[in-house]
């Protein structure tokens, strides 16, 4: 079985296992009400949407969904990494392999929202440019507020 970065293509014969395989990922990381778990395959028949995932052995370990609502700009919608396979550069890896494909689309903003008392992932993003919008207060739940942040490429 193959290992690394691998863009989820809508016709592959591993959709239905990777999908899947994501799914219950996003159930045991996420909350119900933050969880795409229920819609994650709706989600990905939208033609600005794409899906990069982390494959280990065959297994998913990590996944990175993103979309490009106009040419304008792009969202990085979640960002997830099994636990037991973080702290190994994954997230890194997939979150600068979904920028570099928005790149390619020649969006001028990618942005997303983050819980700011998730430290890693904050100073991750911090790390590939992304700067605080705004924090949006109750964004997850009434007690769970969440940073706006977003990277911006210069027009070339």
């Amino acid at each position: 079985m193959g290992s690394g970065v691998v863009e989820l293509q809508r016709n592959s014969t591993n959709w239905a296992k990777a999908v899947g395989e994501i799914v219950k990922m996003e159930r045991k990381i996420f909350p119900k009400h933050e969880s795409l778990a229920s819609s994650f395959a709706e989600e990905l028949k939208k033609k600005n949407s794409g899906l990069i995932y982390v494959e280990l052995d065959g297994e998913v370990v990590g996944y990175v969904m993103y979309s490009w609502p106009s040419s304008l700009f792009a969202s990085i919608a979640k960002l997830a990494v099994k636990e037991n396979y973080r702290r190994q550069g994954h997230g890194e890896a997939l979150l600068k392999v979904a920028i570099q494909k928005c790149r390619s689309r020649k969006v001028h903003r990618i942005s997303l929202h983050v819980d700011p008392l998730r430290t890693p992932a904050m100073s991750l993003y911090k790390k590939l440019g992304f700067q605080v919008d705004a924090l949006i207060v109750g964004y997850y739940s009434p007690d769970r507020d969440a940073n706006r942040m977003y990277l911006e490429f210069d027009s070339e």
